[in-house]
């Protein structure tokens, strides 16, 4: 599509429908991607996997929803695709259908590369679109695309309880509707995306709204920080993704659906986290949210290895409302401290929020097969102190008045 063509107005207001149909879409596509991790104690039995294997699964799984994502968001921000949200969509089908299928270990890393690559294609450009639909309201537009897909986050482990773990493997099959009904809606945001784009990209470019007047050594060294703090938090919530039923399971003898339960209540109160986050930073100032999210949750990350089962439980649900409201902030703190460049960031940053997540992941594993899982919440507990490196980053919001 051609960059130089004009065709609508410019919103100038936030379009909630198309923020409530891009956010519905990711908590499709996120709900779908939780299923990878909250069946691996069911795949673990059937497979005969060590924890090293699972690990592996999860770093397959996320570099293929990572590598991709900055590369797509640097070509659409030259040459937008409003349709590619629902071509990705038709990946996370074919591996939803195939991993319901698989009988060995090399197809089940077939099945998830493909469910990453949909991701990978997915979130920078939903990303754009909810910056397009916000109307200038940035952080409260990320935090309800957020939402979807923290919400989608939480439905998996549950929705796995309740039809993977009695059924079996082969009804993943049926959340292919899933990805069927996304593909439509995607359609038909597609079709809003083609004809308001351009001429709000163009718009943003003449007026040069966000930026900033930093020097490109302090730009980078921000950007810097920003990655530092997403390594902090997408490792520490990879950790409870893929071991904490584990966890649960080791240490207080839980069942797996009641494992399953748990890691529910903690990633929904990361859904929540988020909306409360992207509407705080708006009004308060993304770099004082940011900080109190992530080094806020460090006391309550530190208790947590040492709790009995109620005060598990009361902690994740704390760690996941505090440590969740970052990522909004973060991703248009990113977007404002390099406009023009909405794809680019949001690709980079989602990128390395998987590829971290996943790296993690297959590290935690390894350190897991040779200590215990208990060893491995003792040592995550102590990311989120690299929070502190907050205080580095500039006050943007002032620079910009």
């Amino acid at each position: 599509m051609d960059n130089t063509a004009t065709l609508t107005p410019p919103v100038e207001k936030t379009v909630y429908y198309i923020l409530f149909a891009i956010s519905f879409s990711h908590l499709l596509n996120d709900m779908m991607q939780s299923l990878m991790p909250a069946i691996y104690p069911i795949i673990k039995n059937s497979f005969h996997l060590n924890f090293s294997q699972i690990g592996f699964i999860t770093l397959v799984f996320q570099l293929s929803a990572s590598i991709l994502q900055p590369f797509v968001g640097l070509y659409t921000d030259k040459r937008s695709q409003p349709y590619s949200l629902a071509i990705g969509m038709f990946f996370t089908l074919a591996g939803l259908l195939l991993l319901s299928q698989s009988a060995t270990y090399p197809l089940i890393l077939v099945s998830v590369m493909l469910v990453g690559i949909g991701s990978s294609i997915f979130h920078p450009e939903s990303s754009r679109v909810a910056y397009l639909a916000s109307g200038g309201r940035r952080g409260l537009a990320q935090s309800i695309f957020q939402l979807g897909g923290n919400a989608g986050s939480a439905l998996g482990p549950l929705l796995a309880a309740w039809i993977i773990v009695p059924s079996g493997q082969k009804s993943i099959s049926w959340f292919g509707i899933a990805a069927a009904l996304a593909i439509i809606i995607l359609f038909r945001v597609g079709g809003w995306y083609k004809g308001h784009i351009l001429t709000k990209v163009k718009a943003v470019s003449n007026k040069g709204e966000g930026h900033p007047t930093f020097s490109n050594k302090k730009v980078v060294f921000s950007m810097f920080i920003l990655l530092l703090l997403i390594f902090s938090k997408f490792v520490y919530l990879s950790s409870m993704s893929s071991y904490y039923t584990f966890y649960l399971i080791g240490k207080f003898h839980l069942s797996i659906q009641h494992a399953q339960y748990s890691l529910f209540a903690f990633l929904a109160a990361v859904a929540v986290g988020t909306v409360i986050g992207g509407h705080l930073g708006d009004k308060f100032g993304r770099k004082y949210i940011i900080w109190i999210s992530i080094l806020g949750a460090a006391p309550f990350t530190l208790l947590l290895p040492y709790a009995n089962l109620p005060c598990t439980i009361a902690l994740t649900v704390a760690i996941g409302l505090i440590i969740s409201s970052a990522f909004s902030a973060i991703l248009v703190f990113g977007q404002e401290l390099i406009p023009g460049k909405v794809g680019l960031v949001a690709g980079l940053f989602f990128g390395l929020a998987f590829g971290m997540g996943g790296l993690g992941s297959a590290l935690l594993g390894k350190l897991a097969d040779s200590t215990s899982i208990s060893y491995v919440f003792k040592v995550c507990s102590f990311l989120p102190l690299i929070g502190i490196f907050t205080g580095f980053l500039p006050n943007i919001e002032g620079k910009k008045k």
